[in-house]
């Protein structure tokens, strides 16, 4: 057991924080762990509260529109200089940084899931280029790892268009002021898997550029404890 990480061990007296203490998973970029805090049915948005890692209400919706999948975030990610700087390339733009958070996740399934607050294990397809006010703030979109239905898509391309036109509707809405009619966020592609797993392999070094001291801090403290 002392050979384990320290979050590892962690994770066995506590609930593991789901952006920190939660491995993204072996087989990432192609298989990797996703935590839901939005469902179809959640008429508010929830989101995770990054200090404490419980669930929160961030607001409730100001129309009617409700996000179209699961959706939630990757652990052990996070939007900063690397995929700032791929999403500079990508679009021949400069100026753009990380938006500072985990990396966004969509999560297509036939399943009907009531609550948010889970882990699941899901297959990148491919993803949204989402810039919010020059903040680049990519949406990856995946499958249900074993879906009946969606389970067997590979790329993006398997994808009708129906179903991304959905989500970047949903997305270039959900955050609209009544009365303004100035947007702030723009979708400038919707790429594939190709795509998709660099975004999600930067924003892992990302934040293990960001968060490297987690591993020691946490150890110290294991040591406090422990004296």
């Amino acid at each position: 057991m002392t050979n384990q990480p320290i979050w590892k061990l962690m994770g066995l007296l506590f609930k593991a924080h789901p952006w920190h203490g939660v491995p993204i998973g072996n087989k990432f970029p192609k298989i990797l762990t996703a935590y839901i805090e939005i469902v179809p049915t959640d008429t508010v948005k929830y989101e995770i509260d990054k200090d404490s890692g419980i669930l929160k209400l961030d607001r409730p919706q100001k129309f009617s529109n409700v996000c179209p999948v699961l959706y939630g975030l990757v652990p052990q990610t996070f939007c900063a200089e690397k995929v700032a700087e791929f999403c500079e390339l990508k679009t021949g733009r400069k100026g753009i940084t990380g938006d500072g958070d985990p990396l966004d996740i969509c999560i297509l399934t036939e399943k009907t899931i009531s609550h948010g607050d889970i882990l699941l294990q899901a297959v990148p397809i491919g993803g949204m280029r989402m810039i919010d006010d020059g903040e680049a703030d990519d949406k990856i979109i995946a499958v249900l790892q074993g879906d009946g239905v969606y389970g067997n898509w590979k790329d993006i391309s398997d994808c009708p268009a129906s179903v991304t036109e959905r989500l970047k509707h949903y997305f270039l809405t959900y955050k609209d002021i009544p009365g303004e009619t100035k947007r702030k966020c723009e979708i400038t592609h919707v790429y594939g898997v190709e795509e998709a797993c660099e975004v999600i392999t930067r924003s892992h070094e990302d934040y293990l550029v960001r968060f490297s001291e987690l591993e020691s801090m946490l150890n110290e403290a294991m040591k406090i404890v422990n004296s």
